[in-house]
């Protein structure tokens, strides 16, 4: 009774963070003030598209999705419609491979995914169906790399990831079998480079589980369903030549680190965790696969790592940088020169550029 307890303490928590904000550094001191661009309200989720050209914020607090344009030195510009509507609390976006499409979970209790098509300026339309029935709170969407499929994790009390085609209208068709069973709060989840596996980091639980994708894109769980991970991870990611997972441990303020076997499963490193700040929420890889990213939501900041020969991390000098408030999100562009950061209670993005060691230095 008493794990149980604290099980649910630990995950009203991590909700109360989502919600307030609308999907102790360790390692050394923050550095350098920050240079941001406003948001709507409760920024929670950030992404660049495919072509370097546009960046996507997804706002919880008040249904929208922010739209900039990246100029020359990597900075941010509102579009001249600066919003779009989404649905009901949006908590992740992305976009599809090709660059044509835009995904948005949208967390409620029966939730939804909205669907825009991206415009020749960038700015996005809804589809004619603009949006997808998911399952209970919906936090996290990822695309595979041919743009075939889509899945969604479930953050609610289903324990589910819902499974898509993808038409060649952008439009998500849900599969024979809509849904695969998860943990018992999967909250993110990432497709690998090949196409072949998919992995969901699971807050309830404390672990990842892992599948494979079938022929007509359904996943089957490997046959270790899951490898153990941190306390309440909250965001996984697989770096470019698909050797290495990390996972953002929200609850014990560290990042799992894990090699990839090949046939997809996953095997903790040699240590299986490095610190990071206080709840780390999300983490990123550079597209070079020599750097790793993490946004850590109460330190204010985003921790900072190089990528070792055999995939371990080692922090930068600095550590870490400054970001917004409550930082909860961190992505990069595909040409790994510029890093943004979501911060949900600032209601701002942080953004950067990247040096020639990987050190993050805010853009002017």
């Amino acid at each position: 009774m008493k794990q149980i307890f604290s099980m649910l303490i630990l995950i009203l928590f991590v909700t109360a963070l989502l919600t307030a904000s609308g999907c102790r550094h360790k390692g050394g001191g923050s550095t350098n003030p920050t240079s941001t661009v406003a948001a709507g309200s409760g920024p929670v989720s950030v992404t660049a598209d495919p072509s370097g050209k546009y960046v996507y914020v997804a706002n919880i607090n008040d249904g929208t999705v922010s739209q900039y344009t990246i100029g020359a030195t990597g900075a941010l510009t509102s579009m001249a419609t600066p919003t779009v509507s989404a649905g009901t609390s949006p908590s992740c976006v992305t976009s599809d491979p090709s660059g044509k499409y835009v995904y948005v979970a949208n967390r409620a209790f029966f939730g939804t995914i909205s669907q825009y098509t991206i415009g020749a300026t960038g700015a996005l339309s809804s589809m004619a169906t603009p949006t997808v029935s998911a399952n209970n709170w919906p936090i996290s969407v990822a695309v595979d790399p041919k743009g075939n499929y889509a899945y969604v994790a479930n953050n609610g009390f289903s324990g589910t990831v819902s499974q898509y085609t993808i038409d060649a209208s952008g439009t998500l068709t849900p599969m024979a079998a809509p849904t695969v069973p998860a943990g018992a709060y999967p909250s993110s989840v990432t497709v690998d480079p090949s196409g072949t596996h998919v992995y969901v980091a699971d807050s309830g639980d404390g672990t990842v589980w892992q599948y494979t994708i079938g022929a007509t894109g359904a996943l089957t769980s490997m046959t270790t369903p899951t490898v153990p991970a941190g306390t309440s991870p909250n965001s996984v990611t697989v770096d470019p030549s698909g050797k290495y997972a990390y996972v953002a441990n929200i609850g014990s303020d560290d990042v799992s680190q894990y090699t990839i076997g090949a046939d997809g499963a996953l095997t903790p490193m040699t240590p299986a965790t490095v610190a990071a700040g206080t709840n780390p929420s999300s983490v990123t890889v550079d597209p070079s696969g020599a750097y790793v990213y993490v946004a850590d939501s109460t330190t204010n900041g985003v921790a900072q790592y190089t990528i070792g020969v055999a995939g371990a991390l080692t922090f930068m000098t600095p550590a870490s940088v400054s970001a917004g408030t409550n930082p909860w999100s961190v992505t990069i562009d595909p040409s790994g020169k510029y890093v943004y950061v979501a911060n949900s209670y600032s209601n701002d993005v942080s953004q950067y550029t990247i040096g020639p060691t990987g050190a993050l230095t805010p853009i002017p």
